[in-house]
């Protein structure tokens, strides 16, 4: 068994200040304390104590039905499949730290872990579950609910978060957007007891981008093109990216590229001439020729740098992480045998868990090990 150092103290002036803020926002309960730290997470604070929180008391983390457990995660298919190679990288990137990976979708209930959970910490465990719900209102200031309530990346650390119960937790977390502009979930990283690592804000940034460039590309389209300012290199996660069909209509973009164009979120994206002073059939005939990126000027007076290419796969969209939906009786079947290494294999704990009986436990673990 592999053994981990001690890690490091956070610097304490850093622990001193939020010891204070702690003092005089939570104890206090002044509204007009300052709180001497982010003003994000002042926000937050005070948000869980209109909620009636008390930062004292105890708490659990606790899942919500089977059924709506399987409901998220058949709605959320495009965004675990846009994850999935993202999420296998970032691990990497941080294998050596003892933090690990949470998906959640837009309401912060969790469908997916990566990582080194140590399933005998149950600090880790309770957390790192599939169909926990981690949202504000169900554990406070984290930084899932912090994300998804202020729709920005953020970073906070033990006694950040709002709970006391939750002052052994470190983590960093960004918002994920759809295609339409639309927040559809978030990245989280989370280490228990760990030295704090402030570079993961940024590591789950740039990983939340990636997923919103793949779930761009997942939309169905002719043309692609890949959009940065002038003087910028292209071929980065920073490029916007718009997806058009034969028509020319936009049928995906990322945030990038909505913020490029001037399309506000959830607005209709419209046809690619109406943001593009240029003629469609010139996109397509760039994209045809593979020529490189040229200046292409938009209706605003700005220009852009624009690189056209075809989708080989004409109209459909193209495959990203495993390529199909998974089978919702393989998701069902996951979700059991988590549930199982959750309880530590007590099959009785995990059905009531899950809500169904023990006997369906078994029924349904065994089928899956006939058709292995």
């Amino acid at each position: 068994m592999t053994s981990h150092p001690q890690s490091p103290p956070a610097h304490p002036h850093r622990l001193a200040l939020i010891e204070q803020a702690r003092k005089s926002v939570l104890d206090t309960r002044d509204p007009n304390a300052p709180a001497a730290l982010s003003p994000w997470i002042d926000r937050s604070w005070r948000r869980c104590l209109g909620m009636g929180f008390n930062p004292h008391q105890p708490i659990t983390f606790d899942a919500v039905t089977h059924s709506a457990v399987r409901n998220a995660i058949d709605a959320n298919q495009p965004l675990l499949r846009a994850a999935a190679p993202v999420i296998q990288s970032l691990t990497r990137a941080m294998a050596n730290t003892r933090y690990f990976a949470i998906l959640t979708d837009a309401s912060g209930l969790v469908i997916d872990v990566n990582g080194p959970v140590d399933r005998h910490n149950p600090q880790a465990s309770t957390i790192a579950r599939v169909g926990v719900d981690l949202s504000e209102r169900a554990v406070g200031t984290t930084a899932i609910g912090a994300t998804l309530a202020e729709l920005q990346p953020v970073w906070l650390h033990r006694g950040e978060h709002f709970f006391d119960a939750t002052s052994v937790y470190s983590c960093a977390g960004a918002p994920i957007w759809g295609p339409d502009g639309q927040c559809v979930g978030m990245l989280d990283l989370t280490g228990v007891n760990v030295v704090e690592q402030p570079a993961l804000k940024h590591l789950v940034t740039q990983s939340a981008r990636s997923i919103e460039n793949a779930l761009a590309l997942a939309r169905p389209h002719r043309l692609l093109l890949s959009l940065n300012w002038p003087g910028q290199t292209l071929g980065g996660d920073s490029d916007g990216l718009v997806c058009v069909d034969a028509d020319g209509h936009i049928t995906g973009l990322n945030r990038p590229a909505a913020d490029m164009l001037g399309i506000a979120p959830l607005s209709h994206a419209g046809h690619c001439t109406d943001v593009f002073a240029a003629p469609l059939e010139s996109l397509f005939d760039a994209a045809r020729a593979q020529r490189n990126a040229a200046e292409v000027p938009l209706w605003s007076g700005l220009r852009l740098n624009v690189h056209a290419r075809l989708n080989a796969g004409g109209e459909r969209a193209p495959m990203h992480g495993t390529g199909t939906a998974v089978p919702l009786k393989d998701v069902e079947t996951a979700l059991i045998r988590k549930a199982v290494d959750d309880a530590r294999g007590n099959v009785m704990e995990a059905a009531r868990v899950l809500g169904i009986s023990r006997a369906t436990v078994y029924r349904k673990l065994g089928a899956q090990r006939d058709r292995s």
